[in-house]
C-alpha cells in the first residue's frame, strides 16, 4: 500500500462546517468519561496516573488525525494494562517506552503491508474468550487496591488477588466503603440516566466523601502541570523486549480494529479503513512512548460514547485529547486528591461491563467446539498470558476446524448408469469402463 493512501485527507472532515458543534459536544463528553479511565489504567499498569493521562492526550490526538476511523477514540485500555503489569515487574518502568516504540513500528509495518485484513478471520469464540479473560484480570488486579492493602508478591494476578483476600483482616474499611460507593453510583446512574458521565460523578463523590470524612486512604498524589518533554527511549535492550513488543502490537491491532468495527455499526459515517487504522495506531504508540506514556489502542467504551454523543468527524476525538490536556495544565492539583480506591471501583465496574453475556450465551448454544475455544482462551488468559492464550485458542480452533473438515469430507464410488431395462450396448460398455466418484467436502 502506498504511503499517500495512509495519510490524512480532506475527506476525513467532510461535513465539519455544518456539524462542528455536534463534534465539540461529543468530544467534551467523551473527554469527561475518559478522564477517570485514563487515570485508573495508568495506576493499574504500575506507571502512575500521569502516564495514563499522557497516553490519552498524545496517542488520542495522533490516532485521531492519522487513524482509519472518523469516530474512533484511542488511549490507554484495560487490556493493555494486563500486558504491562508483568512487563514492569520484570524489566522496570523504563522498558515500557522501548516496548511501545517497537510495537508502534510493528503496527505501522502491518498497516503498510495490509495485514489488518487478516484479523477479520479470527474466530469469534476466541475473541470473546480473550475479552472475558482480560475482564477477569482487570477485576482481579484491583482487589488489593480496593481493600487498601499493599499488593502481595507474585506475578499471576489471580494468585495475588487470592493472597490479598486472605489478608482481608488488614483491609482498610474506608477504601472498601469508597469502592462500594463508586459501584453503587455507577450502577444506579447507568439505569436512571444513561448519558450521564457516571464514572466521573462517582469519582468526584468518592473524593468529596474521603475529604469530608478525613479518611486515611491512598490518593493519586501531585501531578505535573505540563506534558513531559519528548525524549528518545533507550533501545539498548530492544532485543530482549521484542517478544513483549510483538504481544503489545498484536493486542493493539486486534483491539483497535475490533473497536473500529463496532464504531462502524453504531455510526452512519464512512466505514473505517483497516490498514490506515493500523498505521495511525502505530504512530500513536511511537508518539506516546516519546512523551513517557504507555502503549495505546482504540477504546471500545470511549468510542461508543463518542458515537452516541453525535460525533461525525475526527474533531471530536481531537477535542477529547485537548480537554484532557487542559486538565493537566489547570486541574492537576484537584486530580491528585482522588483516592486510588475510587479508581479501583471504576475499573471493577468497567471490567464487569466488558463481558458481553449475550454473545457468550449465543456461543454456548452453538457447538461444543466453540464453547471449548471460548473457555480455554479465557482460562489461558488468566492463568498464563495474552500471547499464550491467543496461541492456544487459535491452535484449538484450527484442530477443531480440521476435525470438522475430516468429518464432512468423503469419497463415494458410484456407477455411471444403473441397471435399467432397455440400456443399449453402448451404455453397458461405458458403464464397464468408466468409474465415477462423488467427492464431498472442501
Amino acid at each position: 500500500m502506498t504511503l499517500s493512501a495512509l495519510l490524512p485527507r480532506r475527506a476525513d472532515y467532510a461535513g465539519l462546517r455544518s456539524g462542528w458543534r455536534a463534534d465539540v459536544v461529543a468530544g467534551a463528553t467523551v473527554g469527561v468519561v475518559a478522564l477517570p479511565l485514563a487515570l485508573g489504567f495508568g495506576v493499574a499498569s504500575g506507571l502512575g496516573a500521569e502516564a495514563g493521562l499522557v497516553t490519552a492526550i498524545v496517542a488520542g490526538l495522533v490516532a485521531a488525525i492519522f487513524g482509519g476511523s472518523n469516530v474512533q477514540v484511542s488511549g490507554p485500555t484495560g487490556a493493555m494494562t494486563v500486558v504491562l503489569v508483568p512487563l514492569v515487574a520484570r524489566h522496570g518502568s523504563s522498558a515500557v517506552a522501548t516496548v511501545a516504540t517497537l510495537a508502534g513500528i510493528f503496527i505501522v509495518i502491518a498497516g503498510m503491508t495490509g495485514l489488518g485484513q487478516l484479523l477479520a478471520y479470527l474466530p469469534w469464540p476466541l475473541v470473546e474468550g480473550f475479552t472475558l479473560g482480560i475482564a477477569a484480570i482487570i477485576f482481579l488486579q484491583q482487589v488489593p487496591v480496593a481493600m487498601g492493602i499493599a499488593r502481595p508478591d507474585g506475578e499471576n494476578v489471580a494468585a495475588v488477588a487470592f493472597r490479598a483476600i486472605d489478608e482481608s483482616g488488614q483491609a482498610n474499611r474506608a477504601s472498601v466503603l469508597l469502592v462500594l460507593l463508586v459501584t453503587a453510583i455507577m450502577v444506579v446512574l447507568k439505569r436512571v440516566y444513561r448519558t450521564a458521565p457516571a464514572s466521573l460523578i462517582a469519582v468526584v463523590a468518592a473524593t468529596a466523601a474521603a475529604a469530608i470524612s478525613g479518611a486515611d486512604v491512598a490518593v493519586i498524589g501531585a501531578l505535573p502541570r505540563r506534558l513531559p518533554l519528548p525524549s528518545l527511549p533507550d533501545l539498548s535492550n530492544a532485543r530482549a523486549l521484542i517478544g513483549a513488543a510483538l504481544a503489545v502490537a498484536t493486542l493493539a491491532s486486534l483491539e483497535s480494529l475490533l473497536a473500529a468495527r463496532v464504531a462502524d455499526g453504531m455510526s452512519d459515517t464512512a466505514d473505517h479503513e483497516p490498514s490506515r487504522e493500523l498505521f495511525g495506531q502505530g504512530l500513536a504508540n511511537i508518539a506516546s512512548a516519546l512523551f513517557g506514556g504507555m502503549p495505546a489502542t482504540g477504546a471500545i467504551a470511549r468510542t461508543a460514547v463518542n458515537t452516541r454523543a453525535g460525533a461525525r468527524t475526527r474533531l471530536a476525538a481531537v477535542i477529547h485529547a485537548l480537554l484532557l490536556l487542559a486538565v493537566v495544565l489547570i486541574g492537576g492539583s484537584l486530580v491528585g486528591r482522588i483516592p486510588l480506591a475510587a479508581l479501583a471501583g471504576v475499573l471493577m465496574v468497567t471490567a464487569i461491563r466488558m463481558i458481553d453475556r449475550y454473545s457468550i450465551a449465543a456461543i454456548a448454544r452453538t457447538t461444543r467446539s466453540d464453547t471449548a475455544v471460548l473457555v480455554l482462551t479465557a482460562g489461558a488468559t488468566v492463568a498464563l498470558d495474552l500471547v499464550s492464550a491467543v496461541a492456544i485458542g487459535l491452535g484449538l480452533a484450527a484442530v477443531l476446524a480440521l476435525r470438522q473438515i475430516v468429518r464432512t469430507t468423503g469419497m463415494t464410488l458410484e456407477r455411471s448408469h444403473q441397471v435399467e431395462v432397455g440400456l443399449t450396448q453402448e451404455h453397458l460398455l461405458l458403464d464397464a469402463h468408466i468409474v465415477t466418484y462423488r467427492l464431498d467436502g472442501p
